[in-house]
């Protein structure tokens, strides 16, 4: 993979024409494997500083969710929570891997549950960070430009570039770094990222998440919930909620990370990862 540790060079070099479309994906390193499934608006790049630290013990699969980061995109795509738990469940069946842990940021927590609770895909582990799961767990802003739509897709690039700037601001504790913010803007640029973009948070449902709250119970393997404490998107009490209703699930703070925890406190999400994932069942 180009760029690992980089940034400007973050690509996934692999893809797998899925039933929602061609999806990017890759991995390093060597081990047990290990699945790290991104949420929105970002995609792979937010791991970057994460999956090397992991790949000196793991096999480290990294995916771009359907339509975003270098994953093919189409009008009319469904990008929703549901074709990205199915797509990911495609994605375990391709890779024939054996009780993976599963680890999902964001909505890509809720593809993570789905492609396990729904598709019945076998994991060893399941590790659910800052996880918009729990109803409501859509943003203010988020909401708003759900609600007016039409203004949003026909907003000049540059307005529109600038508002997603501003949001993506809000999603880390500290500022992003220039590389950084124009990395993950790159995937949304241009009037098919804008299309896209929008395309997305037409799709939300929140019966993607209800069908799985509804089943959270049934979870049996280890769990654990990680939750950055300046998280300004999703409540740290959310984190607290979420794990309560997981049979034996383990709780982490992320002290001073905002909702992209591993932007923000690539280190020490590192290490709660590395020990929760080397450790007994």
């Amino acid at each position: 993979m180009g760029g690992r540790t980089a940034t400007a060079g973050w690509r996934l070099r692999e893809r797998a024409e899925l039933t929602g479309g061609r999806a990017a994906w890759d991995r390093l390193g060597d081990g047990p494997p290990v699945v790290l499934v991104h949420g929105t608006p970002s995609w792979s790049y937010v791991w970057r500083n994460v999956a090397p630290a992991l790949a000196g013990r793991f096999s480290v699969y990294l995916v771009d969710l359907l339509g975003y980061g270098d994953s093919g995109r189409h009008e009319g795509q469904d990008m929703s929570v549901a074709a990205q738990g199915l797509a990911l469940a495609e994605l375990l069946e391709l890779w024939a891997l054996e009780r993976p842990a599963l680890v999902g940021h964001d909505i890509g927590a809720a593809a993570v549950l789905r492609a396990h609770l729904v598709h019945g895909r076998h994991a060893g582990r399941l590790v659910l960070l800052d996880a918009a799961v729990l109803l409501p767990w859509n943003t203010p802003a988020t909401t708003h430009m759900k609600e007016h739509l039409a203004a949003y897709r026909t907003m000049p690039a540059h307005v529109y570039e600038a508002v997603v700037a501003a949001h993506l601001g809000t999603a880390v504790s500290r500022p992003l770094a220039p590389d950084a913010l124009a990395a993950y803007l790159r995937p949304w640029r241009g009037a098919d990222g804008q299309a896209a973009y929008f395309r997305k948070i037409d799709q939300w449902r929140d019966g993607d998440m209800a069908e799985v709250l509804d089943r959270l119970g049934e979870i049996a393997v280890p769990t654990l919930v990680v939750w950055g404490t300046a998280d300004a998107w999703l409540p740290l009490e959310a984190g607290d909620r979420l794990a309560a209703a997981i049979p034996g699930a383990h709780r982490v703070d992320i002290p001073g990370a905002g909702h992209f925890a591993m932007e923000d406190e690539p280190v020490a999400v590192a290490d709660a990862l590395l020990r929760f994932l080397a450790g007994p069942d």
